[in-house]
């Protein structure tokens, strides 16, 4: 396929491996796109380039962004993930020993990143750059709102470490700053499009091949039957009611297998996946993660709270097509136990909904050929 004439670039994180999967896929519909990323995490989504480790001293991953910053002359689109831009103003904990000087120096460091944000900013639109963004979870998911509107929220469940007033701030200020400056703003999960602007986007995961992740129906094997669970963070997740549902109905007779994948890389944790027949996803976001994504492609169904009022933001065609079996934190033993009564053939017939559903609304390519359209319409300006 012919090469386009313009640059794409994702940067700066592997959250999810999102952004890693739409650049993938640009090249495959011609596009010249590469992804950075300034960390690897431990799910290790490969990138076109990775700019720090874990061995780094900060002054030396200072330097490294600071030589990265040299992107804005060699790109023509930059797709921001995460909602953030290569330079980010963290809030540094001063929690523990040292506490003042860890709020001196986070101070300075905050300092540092908003006015060299500002730096990379002047410099893109100086340039003329075209910038898009998505936001993918906490990058845009306030505690303050989800506490005083939603009954059932993550901000109920993690401590002030997770979400507190400066984090909240700080992400509305970041929400702003790309409402000015980028061209479009994607949302993973629905419930981001309450606190981002109107004209924002429900975008689905796109993070997986559909070539490399077919099915493994396991539902009819003569075995037990295996629910699995893999928490990024057991508060979140509802990981505790989980697992206290699983040990009632394990006292209350119940035959199954239960499935714990966690610290695991990306690659080791699918052959995990392999095996199990059904997943209990999150029981706190309203919505389903990109591990749900991963397992239905594998053809296994999903638990899952899903949060009605969020649904207005997704097409009426999607909302239609849900697969799940849907549960709240209230009801998980109950949601469970009816998956474990359901009969085997049942199952496997879910099992392929949920693979048809990836199919039909997660296919990467025309995920990528919609933001090719975007990215095109945009340079035509």
């Amino acid at each position: 396929m012919k090469k386009l004439s313009y640059k794409v670039l994702h940067l700066p994180t592997t959250v999810g491996g999102n952004p890693q999967g739409i650049s993938r896929h640009l090249v495959e519909l011609g596009v010249v796109s590469e992804s950075f990323s300034v960390y690897q995490n431990y799910f290790g989504y490969p990138a076109d380039k990775i700019i720090a480790n874990k061995f780094d001293n900060p002054l030396w991953i200072e330097l490294k962004k600071l030589w990265l910053l040299n992107y804005v002359f060699q790109y023509d689109v930059i797709f921001f993930n995460f909602g953030r831009t290569l330079f980010y103003p963290l809030i540094i904990s001063n929690n523990g020993k040292r506490k003042y000087l860890k709020l001196i120096f986070g101070s300075i460091y905050s300092l540092y990143n908003i006015l060299m944000q500002k730096v990379e900013v002047f410099l893109l639109k100086l340039f003329k750059r075209k910038l898009f963004v998505q936001f993918q979870g906490d990058d845009a998911r306030q505690g303050d709102y989800c506490s005083a509107n939603f009954p059932i929220s993550i901000a109920n469940q993690v401590g002030k470490d997770y979400y507190n007033h400066f984090s909240d701030s700080l992400k509305r200020n970041q929400i702003k700053l790309f409402e000015k400056n980028c061209i479009k703003i994607y949302a993973l999960n629905p419930d981001l499009l309450h606190v981002l602007p109107i004209n924002s986007e429900f975008l689905p995961y796109s993070h997986i091949s559909l070539r490399e992740w077919s099915p493994s129906y396991t539902q009819l094997d003569e075995r037990p039957l295996r629910i699995g669970h893999a928490p990024t963070h057991r508060g979140a997740k509802g990981t505790d009611l989980i697992i206290k549902a699983v040990e009632n109905l394990i006292e209350k007779g119940f035959n199954f297998e239960f499935v714990l994948v966690e610290g695991l890389s990306n690659v080791a944790a699918k052959e995990k996946y392999k095996t199990i027949d059904v997943l209990v996803d999150q029981l706190f976001a309203g919505w389903y993660g990109g591990l749900a994504l991963e397992v239905m492609a594998l053809g296994k169904p999903v638990i899952v709270y899903i949060r009605e009022e969020d649904l207005k933001f997704i097409p009426e065609g999607m909302k239609a097509d849900l697969p799940f079996f849907k549960t709240t934190p209230d009801n998980i033993e109950l949601t469970i136990k009816y998956v474990l009564e359901l009969p085997r053939q049942n199952l496997l017939e879910i099992a392929k909904k949920s693979r048809d559903f990836v199919e039909r609304w997660h296919d990467p390519l025309k995920i990528a050929e919609r933001i090719k359209n975007d990215i095109e319409n945009a340079l035509k300006k």
